[in-house]
């Protein structure tokens, strides 16, 4: 028997609903606006753009993506996204299983070590001194070793693992299962859901960094395309006035603005790991659903 439901009920449904679709269109909105006036006509975009483009043009995504150096830019910005998030999931997943072990000597503290770094930070000029003790100015293995261990990542991982049935790992130990063989046959595969989460983060953060570029790679080959594109977007008024002067067919003169410049930027820097996350959905879900479901 279906309960009717009341007046105050009712109320209450229709405005949850109107709150939480506001709540959705405000988020959206500002990632939706900026891809619609990048795919606009850069005169038109000028009058104003609301719901729908301003005529049609990918004239401003030419421009950008013709600009000189961006393709090595790419190439090494998705190298460096790649690489360091293989290199630091493997090594935050290994070694928060390690310090799970009582076997370990010194397991807690070094364990404590690893939480100091998440509330300590030794400034930018001590950064930069170690960085380059270490060779790694104009090295590519800057964007990957410096990562390789986040504290952050390690707690979460070696908490998930402690969660994980022992008897597991007790009856592989029983058949002469080794901790690396234990830990790539059993813990890493059942530990997916979490990997997962901190493959997006790393992800992410390799994507967007470019501080470590800015001050410490000189070399134009090794600059990644936040670097590139953050100074193309500060000569975004020259590159206008470049392509204005350059685009005129048919004796008739197209306009390219600072502005859809600006857009077509930040578009071309988000929408890559944009696309990461409806990859890796079905990950959070499983994670969810094994931390409510606890028997």
């Amino acid at each position: 028997m279906v309960r009717k439901m009341s007046v105050p009920d009712m109320m209450f449904s229709v405005a949850n609903y109107l709150f939480l679709s506001l709540l959705v269109i405000v988020t959206i909105y500002p990632f939706y606006y900026i891809f619609i006036y990048s795919i606009s006509d850069s005169f038109e975009a000028q009058k104003g753009v609301y719901l729908w483009p301003a005529g049609f043009s990918l004239e401003s995504y030419k421009t950008t993506i013709g600009l000189r150096g961006l393709p090595d830019a790419a190439l090494v910005s998705l190298m460096r996204t790649v690489l360091g998030t293989i290199i630091t999931v493997l090594s935050c997943s290994f070694f928060a299983y390690l310090i799970t072990k009582h076997e370990m000597p010194l397991r807690r503290l070094i364990y404590r070590f690893v939480l100091i770094t998440m509330y300590f930070n030794a400034g930018f000029i001590p950064w930069y001194l170690t960085m380059r003790a270490y060779g790694l100015q104009n090295n590519f293995l800057l964007y990957i070793l410096p990562t390789a261990l986040t504290g952050f990542y390690v707690i979460l991982i070696k908490t998930f693992i402690e969660q994980l049935p022992q008897s597991l790992e007790e009856s592989a130990k029983i058949d002469g299962a080794g901790y690396f063989t234990i830990f790539t046959r059993i813990i890493f595969p059942l530990s997916m859901p979490i990997i997962a989460t901190i493959a997006v983060f790393a992800a992410v953060a390799q994507w967007n960094t470019w501080f470590d570029n800015f001050f410490l790679v000189e070399d134009p080959k090794l600059q990644t395309l936040q670097l590139v594109l953050y100074n193309f977007l500060n000569q975004s008024n020259s590159i206008a006035n470049m392509t204005t002067q350059e685009m005129t067919q048919n004796a008739e003169a197209r306009t390219m603005t600072p502005q859809s410049i600006r857009m077509t930027i930040t578009m071309l820097v988000t929408l890559p790991i944009v696309l990461v996350y409806p990859l890796l959905q079905r990950f959070f879900v499983k994670g969810i659903m094994m931390g409510a479901v606890k028997g």
